[in-house]
């Protein structure tokens, strides 16, 4: 993998492992009752989602132009990391509104 490619996977997946992490910061967040902070730590989820996302676009953009991207385990990990970070977002702020309406 040249060196380029390896940084833009290794950019996915720290992108989208620090959405991950402040998406489950936010619900930990809703469970004691911090909301402003919780809110802000879904902020943050969705910064860090939308630099991940933004350059997965890129990625399919550059494929459907005809730039074939080499697929190979490191790149289904990134991903995969992707999608997980994104599931865990939308999961995240659900239940910080149900911990907001049982608070």
């Amino acid at each position: 993998m040249d060196s380029e490619k390896e940084m833009l996977v290794m950019n996915l997946i720290v992108d989208a492992g620090s959405a991950r992490s402040y998406a489950m910061q936010a619900i930990q967040l809703a469970k004691e009752g911090n909301f402003d902070e919780a809110l802000e730590a879904l902020e943050n989820a969705d910064k860090d989602m939308s630099k991940a996302h933004g350059m997965q676009t890129d990625l399919i953009q550059n494929e459907a132009k005809g730039n074939k991207t080499e697929i190979d385990l490191f790149m289904v990990h990134a991903q995969d990391h992707i999608m997980t970070a994104m599931l865990a977002r939308d999961l995240a702020k659900e239940i910080v509104e149900l911990y907001k309406k049982l608070g």
